[in-house]
């Protein structure tokens, strides 16, 4: 691992609805609950009709150990706008490659300088997401925002509080789509292996960054995740990237994501015509 001095600050905008919002303490039947009432997030695993474990439910990027974010990154400053606060954030984040040494990042030559190139843009706050498009795959799940999984026997949906981005993942046998038309969240097909559900997924573009720090992909990008909901309340994720023309090796990243019981999302786009950021000047992730 390696350290690198960012200042964090306020890295999206828009307007984040009050803890008391709809249905955010609706009590689901489906929740097991221990002796004084609680949710039991250590229960066993809920499974599905067809026998597999159900996938089902709110979710969110488990934070890292309080610290750790300044460890890697520097002084969080301020660090925090209403319900976004990057010390909750993923360590991968701001850095997909943060757990490699300086300077041996697995990147091409190419990715090497476009990486320079968008870390200028990042300055500038000339972004993918200052522009209000979606965030980039993981990279969609290491914010602390909230996304929902609903299942079914032949597919399964996400639907991503950040930015209203919504993702199908096909689990009814059929191959990934041979020369796909790019998408911001790619084509995904589903298997499962036991208790874990493999997911592929291709043909994205390469408008997105992997992170906040502004390392690119192309439109060879692969993913494949890897999910395991170990108990009621943990959901394992592993991501495998492989891009042949950005990457010299594939890249894999495990993360979990925790249930938020009795919950749901909330409805949060980005506007085009925002203009907060004008007015934050150098306090963006740097």
């Amino acid at each position: 691992m390696r350290s690198q001095t960012f200042r964090f600050g306020i890295i999206t905008v828009g307007v984040i609805a009050s803890l008391n919002a709809q249905w955010l303490n609706y009590p689901d039947r489906g929740t097991p609950l221990t002796r004084d009432g609680r949710p039991n997030l250590t229960a066993k695993t809920p499974r599905a009709t067809n026998g597999k474990p159900d996938l089902s439910g709110v979710w969110q990027i488990e934070p890292p150990a309080p610290g750790e974010i300044e460890r890697l990154y520097g002084d969080a400053g301020p660090g925090a706008v209403v319900g976004d606060d990057v010390r909750d954030f993923s360590r991968y984040f701001a850095n997909l490659f943060i757990d490699f040494k300086r300077g041996e990042e697995p990147l091409t030559p190419e990715a090497a300088a476009q990486s320079v190139k968008n870390l200028a843009r990042r300055n500038s706050l000339d972004t993918p997401t200052a522009h209000c498009l979606p965030h980039g795959s993981p990279n969609v799940y290491f914010n602390a925002r909230p996304f929902k999984i609903f299942q079914t026997p032949d597919a399964i949906a996400m639907f991503f509080e950040l930015d209203g981005v919504f993702r199908q993942i096909h689990t009814d046998g059929r191959k990934l789509p041979v020369n796909p038309f790019p998408s911001w969240v790619g084509y995904s097909t589903g298997r499962w292996a036991g208790d874990t559900l493999i997911v592929d997924t291709a043909g994205f573009n390469d408008q997105t960054w992997l992170d906040s720090t502004g390392h690119p992909h192309s439109e060879a990008l692969i993913v494949q995740e890897r999910f395991h909901r170990r108990d009621f309340g943990h959901l394992d994720i592993e991501a495998t990237l492989d891009d042949p023309k950005m990457l010299t090796k594939p890249v894999t990243v495990k993360f979990t994501v925790l249930l938020i019981p009795n919950s749901d999302v909330l409805e949060s786009f980005c506007s085009e015509g925002e203009r907060d950021r004008a007015y934050v000047g150098g306090a963006v992730l740097r």
